[in-house]
């Protein structure tokens, strides 16, 4: 159905007018004329009877309308659900517990006018994909891993360096340290089943673990963070990594441990990316509040993949 003669016929029956339609419209009477003809046709019936004080709705013309009026506004919110300033914010995170989904949280809390629409996606292939396309605004990732490039109208810049922590058992020969060198890890098995091959995470922990000598052993099927809780809490040998920012909760009984890594403090790099081109006004505000924010980094020397640009840094 033509929407502008259904937007034509509605000034019309708001007007009675086919004159006042026309100046409202910015058209011709004739063309005013020639719009409601084409829509009577299309129905098959009379929309309005003509008299000399105007144009008055037959019974046909009364049923239309209320249908006129709600094809207008399906039409608005088509429109709107992907105009700049009026649709949300689409932004992409690793995972909804982990450090990203807070900074979100928190640009939400500093602007909640600014609509949000989170998304998880599988990694920073199909990000930096959907990023191109326009299916999403941002997306925060680990980017320039080795043997991986953004696309030339894709920018991203380093936001937020997040210190890793080790997650153990009480019965584990770590549980009671304050905090545990990487290089103590060194013969250690690293139980981490979600690192996906040919994720940025799994060549951050591939590096990690070259450069300290224990083993990320991605054996077994990913049952999520309550299944490798679960395990870990049982174990006197396994252990995990989680970034501080992750919150994680288990059964009392699991007395399970969260271990500070100092000297060197492995981080782990997130990347906001973003189009070039996005007119988008809240993306702006997301980019202007994540280069504000300054989380407080650990003391000492810091540890990150040859491949990750630190904070500031410059592409």
């Amino acid at each position: 159905m033509d929407l502008n003669a259904v937007r034509t016929f509605v000034a019309v029956a708001d007007t009675g007018q086919f004159q006042k339609a026309a100046v409202d419209l910015s058209l011709t009477q004739q063309a005013v004329s020639k719009r409601i003809g084409a829509l009577e046709r299309e129905l098959g019936v009379r929309l309005f009877t003509r008299t000399a004080r105007g144009a008055g709705l037959t019974i046909d013309g009364q049923a239309f309308l209320p249908h006129a009026r709600a094809l207008l506004q399906a039409e608005e919110r088509a429109a709107a659900s992907v105009r700049p300033g009026s649709r949300a914010l689409r932004v992409d995170v690793i995972g909804r517990r982990v450090s990203p989904a807070g900074l979100l949280r928190d640009f939400h809390r500093a602007h909640p006018e600014i609509a949000l629409d989170v998304v998880t996606l599988s990694g920073v292939d199909e990000a930096a994909a959907a990023v191109q396309s326009g299916a999403i605004d941002a997306a925060f990732r680990a980017v320039s891993m080795p043997g991986w490039q953004l696309p030339d109208d894709v920018r991203s810049t380093p936001v937020f360096d997040e210190p890793l922590q080790l997650c153990v058992g009480s019965a584990h020969e770590f549980a009671t340290a304050q905090a545990v060198a990487p290089a103590q890890l060194a013969g250690h098995r690293i139980w981490m089943p979600g690192n996906a091959p040919g994720s940025e995470w799994r060549a951050y922990y591939d590096d990690l673990a070259a450069a300290f000598g224990f083993t990320v052993d991605t054996i077994g099927p990913n049952f999520g963070v309550e299944a490798l809780l679960d395990a870990i809490a049982d174990s006197t040998t396994l252990v995990s990594f989680f970034g501080e920012r992750t919150p994680l909760v288990w059964p009392v009984g699991h007395d399970l441990r969260r271990i500070r890594l100092r000297g060197p403090t492995p981080v782990y790099p997130h990347s906001l990316l973003w189009h070039r081109d996005n007119p988008h006004p809240g993306l702006a505000a997301l980019r202007t509040h994540l280069a504000a924010l300054r989380p407080q980094q650990p003391d000492g020397e810091l540890w990150r993949p040859s491949w990750a640009r630190p904070i500031g840094a410059q592409p």
